[in-house]
């Protein structure tokens, strides 16, 4: 054997010690992005909405960790249909809230949902008590019409205009779908007329896209694309708790997949994970503070341009008159308590808002 050989061999073998030696060594911690893609933000939110000074404390807490707002609403059935103008209703309810957010240069959003937020599988409950459904055009027409004037009055950056729609069209009757998406689709054309700044969305419900809801494989939202062709950008809402045992199985592309090979800009529109047991859920502070750092990693992943929780802070159902019966799984999910004490994910959510906006 040559010695240009052996030197060969010598040196190949030397290189192949080196690798498997590096890939020995112990990894070191990659340090998490500075800056961020995504405004992030919240619903104003309290834990009894009967005591304004708590409402006024949880405001001024929240919006210190915030650039951001989002109003998330069911149509106003009951008042629509009892003589309140959508004016009025509008002028009662949101524009000083959205004169303070403006004043605090947070962008909006306002999302307005045709069906049942907390029951996908039937009608707004007082639309219901009216004996109609969004099914009709009666009511497909009261909607479009406050949508539009939410739109022209508060200005919104952003305007969605039908909440979970995979999960509306999964669980409820046909008839109710096509009545959301008619409605939706109108709504959309009437403001895109005149308003040509406002950013037109839907949002889906992630955790139905990946089939976990519903017993299957991934199924993914074309069909949404296909339905309510106005999107511009799309909300996700997800409460993963419901079929992950811990926040760190929640795959990387959970939110990029959904739009994978499209140029459509995302925004969590809503989600959370509880900090308590619900059901036969065993979920702990710490869960929930791993699932904040696992749902900004999340936000990276997808180049998302909003982040919102919705609840700031936990729900006292006592505060809130009549509720649906499973709203209990969601009144743990605040980054503080009902006493406004702050729970560890409060700390996770700091640390992403800090980052610096690109």
């Amino acid at each position: 054997m040559k010695f240009s050989q052996q030197k060969k061999l010598i040196i190949a073998a030397l290189l192949l010690i080196t690798t498997i030696m590096s890939a020995c060594q112990p990894k070191k911690n990659v340090a998490p992005p500075t800056q961020r893609t995504y405004r992030m933000g919240f619903q104003n939110s309290a834990p009894n909405y009967y005591d304004f000074n708590k409402v006024l404390q949880t405001l001024n807490m929240w919006v210190l960790r915030a650039d951001a707002a989002m109003i998330s609403i069911q149509a106003p059935w009951d008042s629509l249909y009892a003589g309140v103008t959508p004016q009025q209703y509008v002028t009662d309810n949101f524009t000083s809230f959205v004169n303070f957010y403006r004043g605090k240069n947070m962008k909006l959003w306002v999302y307005i949902d045709p069906a049942n937020g907390l029951d996908r599988s039937t009608d707004a409950l007082d639309l219901k008590a009216l004996g109609k459904s969004i099914a009709q055009p009666g009511p497909q027409q009261v909607y479009e019409r406050f949508c539009f004037v939410m739109d022209s009055m508060l200005q919104p950056d952003h305007m969605g205009m039908a909440l979970e729609t995979n999960l509306v069209r999964g669980l409820s009757p046909d008839s109710l779908y096509q009545g959301v998406k008619t409605a939706a689709n109108s709504a959309a054309a009437q403001i895109a007329a005149y308003d040509t700044k406002v950013k037109l969305s839907v949002s889906v419900q992630v955790d139905w896209a990946w089939g976990a809801l519903a017993g299957s494989s991934y199924v993914g939202v074309d069909q949404d694309f296909t339905d309510f062709p106005f999107v511009q950008e799309l909300g996700l809402s997800s409460y993963p708790y419901f079929e992950f045992n811990d926040p760190n199985d929640i795959p990387s592309n959970y939110y990029s997949r959904l739009v994978q090979g499209r140029n459509t800009p995302v925004f969590v529109s809503e989600g959370g994970w509880s900090s308590q047991q619900v059901g036969t859920y065993t979920e702990t502070t710490q869960k929930q503070a791993d699932y904040i750092t696992k749902q900004l990693q999340l936000a990276d992943n997808a180049n998302a341009i909003g982040l919102f929780q919705l609840t700031f802070c936990d729900i006292d159902p006592a505060g809130i008159g009549s509720q649906p019966a499973n709203l209990n799984q969601f009144i743990y999910i605040g980054l503080v308590d009902t006493s406004l004490n702050p729970k560890p994910a409060l700390a996770r959510w700091d640390d992403g808002f800090k980052r610096a906006l690109k």
